[in-house]
């Protein structure tokens, strides 16, 4: 049986022959291409684009509606085709494409942002 990482929630540790390590190792390699070297379209859309493509990321605000609704804060990842959603821990550093700031998640969610 694997366990996971603390930070970024990526599984290891399975065992020689273990059956379904190749699910954990697709999700982690999922959530490295989401996580790693941030990066959003977006920040203040309510409603999830019409013609997303694969791969693009958003950060959900608050008032979200439709599969966006309940995930505030959460990077949304289209993959295959369907949104996948990441929760960020403390520290994690977001560049915000339309506004051109890095926003840093705390405690009380994504910060304002600095112009880069």
């Amino acid at each position: 049986m694997s366990s996971t990482d603390p930070n970024l929630g990526l599984n290891y540790g399975w065992t020689l022959g273990e059956s379904d390590w190749d699910i954990g190792m697709d999700a982690n390699l999922k959530r490295l291409g989401a996580t790693v070297g941030l990066s959003v379209k977006d920040r203040d859309l309510t409603t999830p684009p019409a013609s997303p493509a694969n791969g693009d990321r958003y950060i959900v605000p608050a008032a979200a509606t439709g599969v966006w609704a309940g995930k505030t804060n959460q990077i949304a990842v289209r993959i295959a085709d369907a949104w996948e959603y990441h929760v960020p821990k403390i520290g994690w550093l977001c560049y915000v494409e339309d506004e051109a700031k890095l926003s840093a998640y705390k405690s009380t969610g994504w910060s304002a942002g600095i112009a880069i």
